[in-house]
């Protein structure tokens, strides 16, 4: 007898904080939504997806002009790299990688440079 009624007591008391919890939640949201947190976010989205760096932006980093061919990147690549990993900063480390990947997606897609290109990470 007891054991049903401790039952009765624990799905009694699941439900209750179940919808208390549904309940906080959706006025969570609307909480959010009048205070513009929501837009927030959206807008916080956009400025990372502004991060990205176009192809002129990769060549000032890896220092190197429209007519280096692509052998040459490369070696500038890896001394850049290679200096910043061993006793620079991994900041520039990242800046000197994704320089170099930008300028791969240009290479690969038409082999001709174009400084109007962005390259987004």
């Amino acid at each position: 007898m007891a054991g049903r009624i401790i039952a009765q007591f624990i799905v009694m008391g699941s439900g209750i904080l179940g919808r208390a919890f549904f309940q906080a939640y959706r006025q969570a949201l609307a909480n959010a939504s009048k205070t513009g947190v929501a837009q927030e976010a959206m807008q916080n989205a956009v400025r990372k997806a502004g991060k990205a760096i176009n192809e002129q932006e990769a060549r000032q980093i890896l220092g190197v002009t429209e007519h280096t061919s692509w052998e040459e990147i490369l070696q500038k690549y890896d001394k850049l790299f290679e200096n910043n990993a061993k006793a620079g900063s991994f900041y520039l480390q990242s800046k000197v990688l994704r320089a170099k990947e930008c300028l791969e997606a240009v290479y690969r897609s038409n082999g001709t440079p174009n400084s109007e290109m962005m390259c987004n990470f």
